[in-house]
């Protein structure tokens, strides 16, 4: 029988499910600064892009507010422009390092929509290739991801351009 190992699942299964027992880990990940480690690709003036640590493909990043706000429209005009433009940059440096076929992008509102952190809005930007289904998460449960964290932060973030 083969075994595939999926390390990472760990700390997910015993994170805190409710943000308030460990706090929300969005407005705790870019306080730290040391992006490598926390896995930011880039920090706008009021958003950032981050690897998810959880991904549903290889190279999924989220775009965030660096302040805690459920909704859009609790967001400041200027933070909701830099958003947007922030999750087109997120696809321009998946596009350069990766090559994806298409993306799927977007945002869940609410515990009832699926959303993880509902207090902290975040958009996902999930890379997609032709033909990358396969039967693993059919059959087996198991979302398998063909690059390590750490690399795959290397790899993206030698895409990432300055704007300033």
């Amino acid at each position: 029988m083969e075994r595939l190992h999926a390390y990472w699942r760990m700390p997910y299964i015993l994170a805190p499910k409710n943000p308030d027992e460990g706090g929300n880990p969005f407005t705790q990940i870019h306080q730290s600064g040391d992006d490598k480690k926390e896995y930011i690709l880039y920090r706008g003036q009021w958003n950032y892009i981050v690897m998810n640590r959880y991904p549903y493909n290889a190279g999924h990043l989220l775009v965030l507010p660096f302040r805690e706000v459920p909704t859009l429209e609790d967001m400041t005009t200027e933070e909701r422009h830099e958003l947007m433009d922030l999750i087109v940059k997120g696809q321009q440096i998946l596009t350069r390092a990766l090559r994806p076929s298409g993306f799927n992008t977007g945002f869940n509102f609410g515990k009832a929509a699926g959303a993880g952190i509902p207090c902290h809005l975040h958009c996902h930007i999930v890379p997609r290739w032709e033909g990358d289904t396969n039967f693993m998460p059919v059959i087996g449960n198991t979302r398998v991801l063909p690059d390590a964290m750490d690399l795959m932060w290397e790899r993206l973030h030698a895409f990432v351009e300055d704007d300033s």
